[in-house]
């Protein structure tokens, strides 16, 4: 069952079992505060089990462009796109959120998001590979992110 998330009134709906689920909660909400302000777009996640098509196009990138194996296990995914942006989010238990950006018109733009929930340690498997900048949320507290550039066809 499909969630559409509340910007306005966070919840730790389906992050539960995460160990920083408010922080979680917080970033998911900023996530859709900003295509809700962009885009006119309602957020909407769906837990990973019924999210397995989304799942596996995100993992396949990251293996085949950077041999990446996100240890933590997904929650929830959410694929849509805005206006030539195909989208796709998966959060982890962890406190991780992995996102693709890929613009259909231009394989320039094309990219992988990391962020990080306030209160949770780099994952091992990203620590020693990618630099992340803070940045200050008043739904996410310190959001710590990194990026790469998709190089290929997905």
């Amino acid at each position: 069952m499909s969630y559409a998330v509340d910007f306005r009134e966070v919840s730790t709906v389906g992050l539960e079992s995460s160990p920083v689920a408010a922080a979680l909660a917080g970033l998911r909400a900023n996530e859709a505060r900003y295509f809700k302000n962009k885009y006119d777009h309602v957020f909407t996640v769906q837990p990973a089990s019924d999210a397995a098509e989304i799942i596996a196009w995100v993992h396949r990138i990251l293996a085949e462009e950077r041999d990446l194996v996100i240890a933590s296990a997904p929650l929830e995914a959410s694929a849509f796109q805005v206006e030539n942006i195909r989208m796709a989010y998966v959060f982890y238990e962890s406190g991780l959120s992995v996102n693709v950006m890929y613009t259909l018109d231009d394989p320039k733009k094309r990219a992988v998001g990391f962020k990080l929930s306030d209160g949770m340690d780099i994952p091992e498997e990203l620590a020693s590979r990618f630099k992340f900048a803070r940045q200050r949320s008043k739904l996410a507290g310190t959001i710590r992110g990194s990026y790469f550039t998709i190089k290929n066809e997905y």
